[in-house]
């Protein structure tokens, strides 16, 4: 069998694996409906301002658990998998099989990028059915290539963070404690227009708001042209390349000791 064929199998058996673990699954795609929901309910009618003018709650949102949705998939959940095989010697197994390595980590990606696009399938049709929110049909294009682009970053990110992982106990928390705080700052959680200078200007060093801020773009009414900027596709690009790179010279198969 071709590389492809064998990453493609894999990618299904990672996906069966995932589906056979309901309390996993079903935690991994109702957190971000369950903040979709919560946030709508406590700023309820209140209007938030963005680039160019004012939007609904919805409408500000929605694009950010997107942004969530695909962090959540591709960085958090591609890292604490990723650490657990690694800890339970799956990874140092399979690098002794004939499997190629790049077929068995292609699979996982695969795997992590259908999460997040049906994930996102999920979340774009609860905005729209249930607050009404109204998709900018011109910049469509610039939210998938933002989604596109964004997963392949955080995929490559969440294989770099697996480096300075000990082992599968400190995974939640290392993995936590990266990308909490920049949910905070970086427009998923809480607007950020008010925020002081230096959190904005922290936050726009790292992809979460560059991600965040991009999906924002694709929604909001008031962007002109196609609703893509250059500086945020860039700041991504750059994170994933660097990921990639980090990922290919310290990525471990074997555990810790």
């Amino acid at each position: 069998m071709t590389t492809l064929k064998l990453m493609l199998r894999q990618a299904l058996y990672e996906n069966r694996a995932f589906w056979r673990n309901p309390a996993a699954a079903f935690f991994t795609f109702i957190f971000p409906l369950m903040f979709l929901v919560i946030f709508n309910v406590v700023f309820g009618d209140n209007e938030i301002e963005v680039s160019g003018g004012r939007v609904d709650t919805s409408t500000f949102y929605v694009p950010a658990i997107i942004a969530l949705s695909v962090i959540n998939t591709c960085f958090t959940g591609m890292a604490q998998t990723v650490a657990f095989a690694r800890d339970r010697g799956v990874l140092k197994r399979v690098r002794g099989a004939p499997l190629p390595p790049v077929a068995y980590l292609g699979g996982r990606i695969t795997q992590s990028v259908w999460s997040m696009i049906l994930l996102v399938t999920i979340v774009l049709g609860a905005g729209m059915v249930f607050y009404g929110v109204d998709v900018q049909t011109d910049k469509l294009p610039a939210a998938f290539a933002v989604l596109v682009i964004g997963a392949a970053t955080f995929c490559a990110l969440g294989l770099a963070i697996t480096a300075i992982i000990p082992n599968a106990d400190a995974a939640p928390a290392i993995v936590n404690a990266t990308i909490l705080p920049l949910l905070f700052i970086s427009d998923v959680f809480i607007p950020t227009a008010n925020s002081p200078h230096w959190i904005t200007s922290l936050a726009s060093v790292f992809p979460v708001s560059h991600m965040a801020g991009a999906l924002h773009d694709a929604f909001n009414p008031y962007t002109p042209g196609s609703g893509l900027v250059a500086k945020d596709v860039i700041v991504l690009v750059a994170w994933g390349v660097a990921g990639a790179v980090i990922a290919a010279r310290y990525f471990s198969w074997e555990p810790r000791r």
